[in-house]
């Protein structure tokens, strides 16, 4: 049967097969890991940061994103788990001295290499395009191959010198399975994050109820000490009096505290340690009292006589 035109139609045009399975071209998925920013998907600039899964971004796209989280941004599952700047690393990245830029092939008339990374290993000298796996250290920042720290095995950063340990290496743009256990890391040191935070909290708390305690057992302990009691005039207790009647009442009689006990007031003029010159300065020394011929027999407001 022919259509219009007398064109016969194959089979593959009538009967409808399987859809085939698009892959995605490695070559692209690389580029677009490696060279691209994973939030705002613009390509990698100065300065640089990454996340504790192993993720590139673009700096300024981060503090964008963590200045206004509300705004719709594409991509934003990627950086759910950035909770502040604190969060990112800022890399140390090493240049590549092959790399010309993006001008060298705006005319199109050469060959155009696209692996050819902007960033290599500074120990090994392997580029950063995504064939090779890398790695940066959460303590200082720079970036080396992973075949730079298993053959050349050290506790020191080979850059810059810092010291490091096995929990601070995080590789980027890892697997599936790499990236879980790096989530997994990642919950930990919050946990352990919040729980030193809290123990700092109570500590301060503990010290002022510790301190509360001392002062109440001492306030208890000078309470339950007692104190020797005054005898009354009778010489007995102001609770044994035997007397009847209503010399009860006052057989409970004010006890006099000596003239010498802190507390009791003293005159002055009794105390035999001062000199008389010092005695008369105050109004109850003799020579400040007046006499009866001194004295008016009338008051105004304002008395002027001496």
């Amino acid at each position: 049967m022919g259509c219009d035109g007398g064109t016969i139609p194959k089979r593959h045009e009538l009967v409808k097969g399987p859809k085939k399975v698009e892959k995605v071209d490695k070559n692209a998925e690389l580029i677009a890991r490696w060279s691209y920013c994973a939030l705002s998907q613009e390509k990698l600039r100065r300065p640089i940061v990454a996340c504790e899964l192993g993720r590139l971004y673009n700096k300024d796209a981060v503090i964008e994103y963590l200045l206004d989280k509300s705004a719709e941004r594409p991509n934003t599952e990627v950086v759910v788990h950035i909770r502040g700047i604190k969060d990112v690393k800022e890399l140390n990245l090493t240049d590549n001295p092959a790399w010309e830029g993006e001008r060298s092939n705006s005319k199109g008339d050469r060959y155009e290499d696209l692996h050819c990374a902007m960033f290599i290993c500074p120990v090994v000298g392997l580029e950063m395009n995504g064939k090779h796996k890398f790695c940066f250290l959460h303590t200082c920042g720079c970036v080396f191959s992973e075949r730079a720290l298993r053959e050349v095995k050290t506790e020191i950063c080979h850059k810059c010198g810092d010291p490091f340990q096995e929990d601070d290496i995080v590789i980027l743009n890892g697997t599936k399975e790499e990236v879980e256990k790096l989530q997994e890391r990642m919950m930990e040191k919050r946990a352990k994050a919040k729980a030193s935070k809290k123990s700092k909290k109570n500590k301060p708390a503990e010290t002022i109820s510790k301190s509360e305690e001392v002062k109440e057992c001492a306030a208890s302990s000078k309470a339950g000490s007692s104190e020797p009691k005054a005898p009354t005039e009778n010489g007995s207790d102001s609770g044994g009096s035997s007397d009847p009647g209503p010399s009860t009442s006052t057989s409970t009689s004010k006890v006099k505290k000596p003239a010498g006990a802190p507390g009791s007031k003293r005159s002055i003029q009794d105390m035999e340690e001062k000199s008389e010159a010092y005695k008369s300065l105050f109004t109850s020394h003799s020579t400040a009292k007046r006499t009866k011929d001194q004295t008016s027999n009338w008051v105004t407001h304002t008395p002027y006589h001496f």
